[in-house]
């Protein structure tokens, strides 16, 4: 398992650090220019991860046939998920003539929505890229081969942090584009990365027995429908994930700019230690469909165990982390007092929110690995937004419960939320596990 997930551990960080990259060095430039970057990714990022949701059905599928040794059908599977991947992103692509448009009705100063909207459209431009890129990387995860994975991400953070250079301060002849020079670098990032990718997956012996590019294929209905089934659930449950933690910023934003800032440190801190039990849960994804695929379905089931008390190991390490060192963290993102203080005080929720947190995102990794991600979604917004939003309103905005908590009244309304969602999808994992025909039976 760990042979899995080290290399999508680091993958998931590194690409983490190309938004830090981003984001430090339009700040060197201007606020402005910082503003305009995290006004577009907060664009971009939900389009991408809803695009990346519904290609991350490929693993399970491959995975089983690879497990059942059924090797021939796995290229197609490839291919019509490429075909999907295409699609969407020929709706993006378009969508990069009406960056502009997009910025008009928030009615912001003019060099602000310029930048946003140019840094927009450089990178929905390069979405075809990303897509194929997002295929063949799920492509070779699901085959069991991470480390690819790796190195790619980080080929892209090399190229990342000198094409912002040159792009955003205007070096070797290039004008400086500030803030909109991150798009430009953005979408050399992808196209670099796609073109790693199609290398190694064209001329990789480990990947021979399910050749991607030795044939064809057409579109196949029945396949798109199936992967859809299982991707587009995968794809709103992330995008609805995502949105939750925007809203909750916006729902904070009257409360003043220290409060804000407090949240998103936590937040920022959170999201960094969340990679150890994601990369697990990616990983228990892979081998639970390739057990399955072997009709070991009690191997699976040993497998999904593992995982999520790994995942209790890891945050068991992570809430110490959060615990220990809450001031040196918070100190890290800013120098005002108050701010170091108040999110401090929200790590030490934080502490508490990594349990429920890495149980929930196996849980769902596992159910993924069964093909059963319906129930996931579901399980997602009712626990995410009817339990995690409406408590943590009440509790951080109202006096109907408790007098108002401000910030850490969203984090204990988030740590139910996921609590709940924890539980739930725990029992529809030992649903599942109860009703899985005997070993020998299953369908691929």
């Amino acid at each position: 398992m760990l042979k899995l997930a080290g290399p999508l551990l680091v993958a998931q960080l590194t690409q983490m650090l190309m938004g830090v990259s981003d984001t430090l060095m339009a700040g060197r430039l201007s606020s402005t220019d910082m503003a305009a970057v995290a006004i577009a990714s907060s664009v971009f990022f939900p389009v991408m991860i809803l695009v990346q949701g519904i290609i991350m059905a490929l693993p399970p599928i491959v995975s089983r046939l690879h497990g059942a040794k059924n090797h021939a059908p796995i290229p197609e599977a490839g291919h019509q998920a490429l075909y999907i991947g295409q699609a969407l992103s020929l709706l993006v692509f378009i969508a990069s003539f009406y960056t502009y448009e997009m910025f008009t009705p928030f009615n912001m100063a003019a060099d602000l929505q310029r930048i946003s909207a140019d840094y927009l459209q450089y990178v929905f431009i390069a979405f075809p890229a990303f897509c194929v890129y997002q295929v063949l990387r799920q492509y070779s995860e699901g085959l069991s081969h991470t480390k690819p994975s790796m190195i790619i991400m980080i080929v892209g953070l090399i190229v990342n942090i000198p094409a912002n250079y040159v792009f955003i301060y205007g070096e070797l002849g290039v004008p400086a584009y500030g803030g909109a020079g991150c798009g430009i670098a953005t979408a050399i990032v992808l196209v670099a990365m796609m073109t790693c990718n199609w290398l190694y997956v064209k001329t990789s012996k480990k990947l021979s027995f399910a050749p991607f590019f030795e044939y064809s294929s057409k579109p196949n209905f029945i396949g798109i429908v199936a992967h859809l089934k299982i991707g587009l659930p995968i794809g709103f449950a992330l995008l609805f994930e995502v949105t939750l933690f925007s809203v909750i910023a916006l729902l904070l934003s009257p409360l003043g700019a220290k409060i804000v800032a407090s949240h998103q440190i936590a937040l920022n801190v959170s999201g960094v230690l969340f990679m150890v039990p994601l990369s697990i849960g990616l990983a228990v994804t892979i081998r639970i469909g390739y057990l399955l695929g072997e009709n070991r379905d009690s191997s699976a089931k040993d497998a999904s165990y593992t995982a999520v008390a790994m995942g209790l190991g890891f945050a068991t390490i992570n809430a110490l982390i959060s615990v220990l060192l809450r001031y040196q963290l918070a100190g890290l993102y800013s120098t005002e007092t108050d701010v170091i203080n108040m999110a401090a005080d929200l790590l030490l929720l934080a502490a508490i929110f990594q349990f429920s947190d890495a149980v929930q995102v196996i849980g769902g990794c596992i159910l993924r690995g069964y093909k059963d991600t319906k129930a996931m979604l579901i399980i997602t917004i009712c626990s995410y937004w009817g339990v995690g939003l409406t408590l943590g309103y009440m509790l951080a905005m109202t006096d109907i419960i408790v007098p108002a908590m401000a910030a850490a009244g969203f984090w204990v309304g988030i740590i139910l939320g996921l609590t709940v969602a924890a539980i739930l999808l725990s029992l529809r994992i030992r649903f599942i596990q109860k009703h899985l025909p005997q070993d020998g039976n299953q369908s691929v």
